[in-house]
């Protein structure tokens, strides 16, 4: 017993110890000598007992201390207008797209727990958002560039609109989800914004193809928000790049869009679901201004980085469109309200088109996002833009 019961406090100390800082670790070498001191088992276990409380308590605060340090810095940039920090981070939209979704994903799950929704529902979005995250991460800062061009993949996805048109899960007439064990994915609010961004890049034959099949899938399906948002989004596209192409897709998507309009719609409000850009003021005004400044921010790295973002204007437009065109949508009618309701569609898609966004919004002379100069070549003393063209981090 005494052989077990000293090993049991020395492995305790041990990983105990390694919880704690470097300057700290002496702390934890003098508790382990006194430890092989005390001859009582009893006495081993009640000191062991003592000091992995104590080291877990140190722990604890100089984790704590770091983090308000990190917290401090990050207020000090958002303070200073003009800081480099968030200077660099509106120059890349792919980044603040990240922090603008876990952020209207975290407010809208604060309204939630206020409203008093399942505790699954907050679940969902939470499992969404590491999702989402997980590919962001995955493709890296190079996959907007690396899937330019991506007709056959805009067109695969479409052809995931038809099959969901037809053999969906149908409800009040309307046949626009997907069965995943126990929840139901609406196809469309996952894979319409990754189609607008990746066509928006670089359309072609084959994705001009694949944008009529979307529309004329969402007319069959119907889905009228999603047919609006369709059309919204190519319609930015137009204004950032016209041509024959784009102007072929919208030709599709009006009729379809026009189709969906006159369809009726009978699928009643959801909650936590729909109506909450109206129903979180309800329970209180915090709660409805965390939803609604969650929403907006949706679009905030369209905004900045479009205003910079000269020669990646057109895919940055069409996100801003489609994502605006997705909240319009829930403010005029019974559709999920994106990222701060309930849905884990909403979730992946949006996180899915962050991750095709630009990782660095260029200006027209190939400086960074808003006038931020070209960092100089210590060799030459020259802006790097004067030696090599600037491409997408």
């Amino acid at each position: 017993m005494n052989n077990v019961a000293r090993r049991l406090a020395s492995l305790s100390l041990l990983g105990a110890s390694r919880l704690l800082p470097r300057h700290l670790s002496l702390w934890g070498r003098a508790m382990e000598r006194e430890l092989a001191e005390i001859e009582e088992d009893g006495a081993v276990l009640i000191f062991a007992a003592g000091c992995l409380r104590a080291m877990l308590g140190l722990a604890i605060a100089a984790r704590l201390r770091s983090l308000c340090a990190a917290a401090r810095g990050v207020l000090l940039a958002a303070s200073t207008w003009r800081s480099p920090a968030m200077y660099d981070l509106y120059a890349r939209p792919r980044l603040l797209g990240l922090l603008c979704g876990a952020g209207a994903v975290t407010m809208g799950m604060a309204y939630m727990i206020a409203a008093g929704a399942p505790p699954s529902y907050l679940l969902v979005n939470f499992t969404a958002l590491l999702l989402g995250a997980t590919v962001w991460l995955t493709l890296g800062r190079t996959a907007a560039s690396r899937l330019a061009g991506a007709g056959p993949v805009i067109l695969a996805l479409a052809v995931l609109l038809v099959l969901t048109a037809f053999f969906g899960v149908a409800a009040d007439g309307a046949s626009r989800w997907v069965s995943v064990g126990p929840l139901n994915l609406q196809v469309s609010l996952i894979v319409l914004p990754v189609m607008l961004v990746l066509y928006a890049r670089q359309p072609d034959a084959i994705g001009t193809a694949g944008m009529i099949a979307a529309a004329l899938a969402l007319a069959v399906q119907p889905d009228r928000a999603m047919a609006g948002v369709l059309l919204a989004g190519l319609l930015a596209l137009l204004v950032a790049r016209p041509g024959r192409l784009p102007i072929m897709a919208i030709a599709a998507s009006v009729p379809a869009f026009g189709w969906t309009w006159f369809a009726p719609e009978t699928l009643p409000a959801s909650p936590w679901v729909d109506r909450v850009l109206y129903t979180a003021f309800d329970h209180h005004p915090l709660a409805g201004s965390a939803v609604a400044i969650g929403a907006a921010a949706l679009v905030l790295p369209a905004l900045i980085g479009a205003s910079r973002g000269a020669g990646e204007r057109p895919a940055l437009l069409a996100f801003g469109g489609c994502w605006l065109a997705v909240v319009v949508a829930a403010l005029l009618g019974n559709y999920p309200t994106p990222l701060v309701g309930y849905g884990g569609s909403a979730v992946l898609g949006y996180l899915l088109s962050v991750a095709l966004l630009p990782g660095r919004a260029f200006d027209l002379a190939g400086s960074t996002a808003f006038g931020s100069r070209p960092v100089a070549d210590r060799s030459t003393d020259r802006p790097t833009s004067e030696l090599r063209a600037p491409h997408l981090a």
